[in-house]
């Protein structure tokens, strides 16, 4: 089984990396294989709503979004992290979340979403609301833990001595783990729930 991680972080090897790693590790001894992807530092532009995606199956802009794709598709899981930023994640990282969910057309249905938000203090349950509503209008399940998904530190290795917020993470991930391995049981005895057509309606009428 497979997890892609996606770092929203510019900073390499700060305290958001310090919360995903106590992640990886329980990954690891789990079997379950993660990649991290660190697109904080990356020069991803927002959507411009121009439909090329529904015609090229892929964004426009060829960039980190189109990398992130395949391995999305691929995963079992994908876990979201970001630092606060006024009580929101890094404009980076929603500029590329946009993108990502609006132009890969894939089934998304029971690939399970966790997100992290690392903050100096406050903000994170905003934060981690906002990503979480990537998952939620895609059929993904999100994976809880202990304690809403955060961490605290704002200088480097200050999320170190949050011992809790490090517990949450590798409750998180033994949750999530869980997860993917009872949903991948449920699909073999049951697949996945049966669909119906798209009901497009709209709040304008003429």
């Amino acid at each position: 089984m497979k997890v892609l991680i996606i770092n929203g972080s510019p900073r390499v090897g700060g305290n958001t990396s310090t919360a995903l790693n106590e992640m990886v590790k329980v990954f690891d001894a789990e079997g379950i294989d993660s990649e991290t992807v660190q697109i904080g530092n990356k020069d991803i532009r927002g959507c411009i709503a121009c439909g090329s995606c529904s015609k090229n199956g892929k964004c426009v802009f060829d960039d980190a979004v189109n990398e992130l794709a395949p391995k999305f598709e691929e995963a079992d899981g994908l876990v979201i992290a970001s630092p606060v930023y006024y009580a929101s994640a890094n404009a980076t990282l929603i500029a590329c979340l946009d993108r990502l969910f609006y132009s890969t057309h894939f089934d998304k249905t029971m690939k399970v979403g966790a997100s992290v938000v690392v903050a100096r203090r406050g903000g994170c349950s905003a934060t981690y609301d906002e990503l979480n509503k990537y998952f939620t209008i895609c059929g993904m399940p999100v994976a809880s833990s202990q304690y809403w998904n955060s961490v605290h530190g704002r200088e480097p290795g200050q999320a170190e001595k949050d011992l809790e917020g490090l517990q949450t993470m590798r409750v998180l991930a033994r949750n999530m783990t869980f997860l993917m391995k009872s949903i991948a049981l449920g699909k073999e005895k049951y697949g996945l729930p049966e669909k119906e057509e798209h009901a497009w309606t709209h709040f304008i009428r003429e």
